[in-house]
């Protein structure tokens, strides 16, 4: 049935004979579950490959099934080290797991440093986890542009379970609420994380605090003050536990786990999580369209009446308000 679609898909859209072919072999192998095909897609769709919308577009009417766990807080909070102990929880039981690290870029290549992939070699040889490092490529929401695509794809290729765990946040950087259906906020004792949470935002964010390191001097401080600051919150349907775990020790991650899966039974007993989930897909739908019209903004202003009116502008000849209303009567029909 997925085999149809995807080379329907790929046959209507606009790419080559060769890369039709390639596309649709690969989309083929990654319903058989070939994890290879899983990881050259997502590298597909990171680097915008012709050919990308064919794949989105292919992949789709398969999402919709995994449930998304992002894992975020300040640099050095032990995220990737939670991680690690958290699918070993969760493999326990019997769900498979994906995992999209997003790191910092590297300097030199432009690409993720891996970092995280070091740090989870235990799970190289299962073959129900698939762990994807990606870059930030200049994005400062503490995600990659392409992590909701590459979740779709993670989502098709059956994961039932998504981690995606943010480069360290500051005080911005908070596209993770926008992604996942579960947020983690890991702090630890002994740096200020519990201040900084405020200041951050996250307070807002965060379904379940985790006070990671709690084999150290402090954490028991710090799971205190996060639910003193907690009281101090609005009433609302769902208040945030606070977990706290030593993954040195390999200790509170069956408790995490339970915390998670009450948050996702609120969602689902509440009809929250269709409405977040509508909500978001809404979301982006805009940004799809928002970046078409960028596109097809960038052609008009290379046409030649536009290089030419950009001349003027420079000259202060004509006013960029009226240049870009003239560009848009001589090319864009308004709704």
């Amino acid at each position: 049935m997925l085999c149809g679609r995807i080379l329907s898909r790929c046959e209507n859209g606009k790419e080559s004979e060769v890369l039709r072919l390639k596309t649709g072999e690969l989309l083929m192998r990654l319903q058989s579950g070939d994890k290879r095909a899983l990881a050259r897609l997502i590298t597909m769709v990171e680097d915008k490959a012709e050919g990308k919308n064919a794949i989105m577009s292919a992949v789709y009417p398969q999402t919709g099934k995994a449930y998304v766990i992002g894992i975020t807080g300040s640099p050095g909070a032990g995220k990737s080290s939670l991680t690690d102990c958290l699918v070993k929880e969760i493999r326990k039981q019997g769900l498979s797991v994906g995992i999209i690290a997003v790191d910092p870029n590297s300097p030199f290549s432009g690409g993720a440093i891996l970092g995280d992939r070091i740090r989870m070699q235990d799970h190289a040889l299962d073959p129900e986890v698939f762990i994807r490092s990606m870059s930030t490529r200049g994005s400062l929401g503490g995600l990659s542009h392409a992590t909701n695509e590459a979740i779709k794809v993670m989502d098709a290729f059956g994961k039932d379970i998504i981690i995606v765990e943010t480069v360290g946040v500051g005080q911005s950087e908070l596209d993770i609420m926008n992604t996942a259906d579960t947020t983690l906020v890991v702090l630890n004792p002994g740096g200020g994380d519990s201040i900084q949470a405020i200041k951050a935002g996250i307070m807002e964010i965060a379904d379940v605090f985790v006070v990671n390191k709690g084999d150290l001097p402090g954490a028991e401080k710090v799971v205190g003050e996060v639910e003193t600051m907690l009281h101090m919150r609005p009433e609302s349907d769902w208040y945030p536990s606070v977990v706290m775990t030593s993954a040195m020790q390999k200790k509170g991650f069956n408790d995490l786990w339970d915390k998670i899966s009450e948050h996702r039974t609120y969602l689902e007993n509440s009809g929250k999580l269709e409405i977040v989930r509508k909500e978001r897909l809404n979301n982006e739908l805009r940004d799809i369209v928002e970046q078409e019209i960028c596109k097809y903004v960038d052609k008009i202003i290379s046409k030649e009446d536009g290089a030419e009116l950009a001349v003027k502008v420079m000259a202060r000849e004509v006013d960029p308000y009226s240049a870009a209303a003239q560009l848009l009567q001589n090319h864009v029909k308004l709704v």
